[in-house]
């Protein structure tokens, strides 16, 4: 497996080398569709993100398993980062600053004096390019492509960015590339799907199944700012290494899971090296899910403050859908011993993910 999605991954990033460099122009926002068997993945332009899928269940009955809106204009005035490509450093960044090569940065914060996921208008608010759009090949896939001035919401250097979504077989391959131009800068993309293996309008994900191939998580201050430490999950209920049902423990909790995992075996593999991330079952529709990646965490939430229309005008509501963002560390920037997350000019983020659908 592992060997499978490195040469796979290698194989799309030289597609990226072509079109990485591309010149940004004024895109309008689109809905592209990629389809494999009974697999229909739809995507948009705007925040190059994910807003539908669908996948058969044990029985061959098709349902959409993501958390979305009807529309893809909707998704300008999401607040809950739906299936979207989350950066220029997903995650939070205490105080909205850092210091790199003896500069300090002042960041746009948007989450009271901290910064979550870029800032007010990172990568999910903005209309990226599409450079490559392959719906009938055999194995579909779509390319965005975005440039990040230097400056952007504070954040040193330009940023040339490439995401990437193809289905393989029963398999959804995303990767993520970025190469910086002229200044070092700090770059952690995340995939911030919101996932309901039972349907996305079926209510909540608590009797589903998780398990998790960390054994260790970084906690986190009143403000969901990482303290610096990484500690063990035993005998917590942040322990999913066998598997359990999320809603387990979950009342162990104040309000739910939003915490940054560290996958095992992170420091031995290279960061090209797929790990195992997550597995994810539901029993009732037997829908199933395995998670690779070469990121050394992964922010495992469950949409805790969640109440919103969606789709069909369904509510969502707390719970209704768990994510799994494959990343850098929350507030690498400020943490000297968690993994770097700089990339200097010249140097490429590469960032893989895979999932392995079935049924059971």
């Amino acid at each position: 497996m592992g060997k499978f999605c490195l040469v796979f991954c290698i194989s799309i990033l030289v597609a990226f080398g072509e079109v990485i460099n591309g010149y940004q122009e004024e895109e309008k926002i689109g809905v592209y569709e990629l389809k494999q068997g009974d697999i229909s993945l739809k995507l948009t332009n705007y925040g190059a993100r994910i807003i539908s899928l669908f996948l058969p269940d044990k029985n061959g009955k098709l349902d959409d398993v993501v958390l979305g809106y009807d529309s893809a204009q909707d998704y300008k005035n999401d607040t809950s980062y739906f299936g979207a490509t989350v950066g220029r450093v997903a995650n939070r960044i205490a105080g909205a600053q850092f210091t790199l090569n003896g500069t300090q940065y002042k960041l746009v914060p948007n989450e009271g004096k901290n910064m979550l996921h870029g800032g007010p208008k990172g990568f999910s608010k903005v209309v990226w390019k599409v450079k490559k759009y392959k719906p009938d090949s055999r194995s579909p896939h779509i390319i965005f492509i975005y440039h990040s001035l230097d400056g952007d919401q504070g954040f040193p250097g330009n940023l040339r960015v490439a995401v990437g979504y193809t289905l393989i077989g029963n398999k959804l391959s995303i990767t993520m590339k970025a190469k910086a131009k002229n200044k070092a800068t700090p770059v952690n993309l995340a995939q911030h799907a919101y996932w309901n293996l039972a349907g996305q309008n079926s209510g909540d994900i608590l009797s589903q199944e998780l398990q998790l191939f960390a054994s260790h998580y970084t906690p986190v201050d009143n403000q969901l700012i990482p303290t610096g430490k990484i500690v063990s999950v035993k005998g917590t209920p942040y322990d999913f290494l066998k598997p359990y049902t999320i809603g387990s423990r979950i009342k162990q909790l104040a309000n739910g899971y939003d915490i940054n995992y560290a996958i095992d075996d992170s420091e031995k593999k290279k960061k090209t090296m797929m790990k195992k991330v997550a597995i994810v079952k539901d029993k009732k529709s037997g829908r199933a899910f395995e998670l690779f990646s070469n990121q050394p965490g992964v922010q495992f939430y469950t949409s805790n403050s969640l109440t919103q229309k969606g789709k069909g005008g369904f509510v969502y509501k707390p719970h209704a859908a768990l994510c799994l963002e494959t990343q850098g560390f929350p507030d690498a920037v400020n943490h000297p011993n968690f993994p770097s997350q700089i990339v200097n000019p010249g140097e490429s983020y590469n960032h893989y993910m895979l999932f392995k659908f079935s049924v059971y």
